[in-house]
């Protein structure tokens, strides 16, 4: 089996060959990040994959307002279903792995849900490439509730599971009091983002930290049970995206703004403790 960790460009401030060098210096193995969207950068991140051989996810966010990773307001499900589509078609030069999608409105029913997350797995077979919807605050996946009442009818749907969203959303770490809704959400899991959340916030300031230790002992139990269920459906490779990042994520001191922690650090911390994690569990 193998295990791939990946760099996220969100909070990425240097160059596609800075953030190369991280990786071969961290021993990652890709970036996971959106295309460019200029000529001359997609020329550049293009050639910073094939010179250093490296593995890219590409992340699509649908009908977003601009600037930012949130839905668009009023935006209907045919009009996200366009959204993915022309990101798929506009990533597929670069060649990614799968596709990671942050797509979806909160704002929906469940009726207008339904009809765009069942679309998805026809897009799969239409571009030949494995879709995995994140779930993520102000997409319809936003809680565990909602995206149990997706999975139990979209039976094909490839999850790319972040927690952390989970946590914030109830104010609570719901998953444990959940096992139904994290056992249905671990058998769809295709993709994993190791952040850590805790009751208030996406994101605790250091996981290292002694004050949230029991907010990391349950991440990790529950990433336990997606990378069981991957091991159990023959997942020969693994993906794993640490993705603590800044954009009000990152903790920073009031007035002077200078931030709690290092994001690089704290994600290439997370991401070897849980690559060493997961080779334990494949071993035994």
């Amino acid at each position: 089996m193998k295990i791939s960790l990946f760099k996220t460009f969100w909070g990425h401030e240097g160059t596609y060959a800075e953030a190369a060098r991280l990786c071969a210096e961290a021993d990652f193995e890709g970036f996971e990040s959106p295309f460019p969207t200029e000529e001359a950068d997609q020329k550049a991140f293009l050639q910073c994959l094939s010179e250093n051989d490296l593995l890219y996810i590409a992340e699509i966010s649908t009908a977003t307002v601009p600037g930012f990773y949130v839905p668009s307001p009023g935006r209907s499900a045919d009009e996200h279903l366009a959204s993915l589509r022309e990101g798929i078609e506009h990533a597929l030069p670069a060649r990614p792995l799968f596709i990671n999608t942050m797509c979806g409105s909160d704002a929906w029913s469940l009726a207008e849900a339904l009809s765009f997350y069942s679309a998805i797995p026809k897009l799969e077979a239409e571009y030949e490439i494995s879709i995995s919807a994140e779930t993520h605050r102000g997409r319809y996946l936003n809680s565990a509730w909602a995206t149990r009442d997706i999975l139990r009818e979209v039976p094909d749907l490839k999850l790319t599971c972040d927690f952390s969203h989970f946590c914030v959303v109830a104010e609570r770490l719901v998953l444990d009091e959940e096992p139904e809704i994290l056992d249905l959400c671990a058998r769809h899991a295709f993709h994993l983002q190791t952040r850590v959340g805790y009751n208030q916030g996406p994101q605790v300031p250091d996981p290292r930290a002694p004050e949230h230790a029991g907010d990391l002992a349950a991440h990790e139990s529950w990433w336990d049970k997606v990378w069981e269920s991957q091991i159990e459906r023959g997942f020969d490779h693994i993906t794993i995206t640490p993705e603590f990042g800044p954009d009000g994520y990152l903790h920073c001191e009031p007035f002077t703004q200078k931030p709690v922690g290092d994001l690089w650090e704290i994600n290439t911390w997370i991401a070897h403790r849980q690559r060493n994690r997961l080779q334990s569990l494949f071993s035994t």
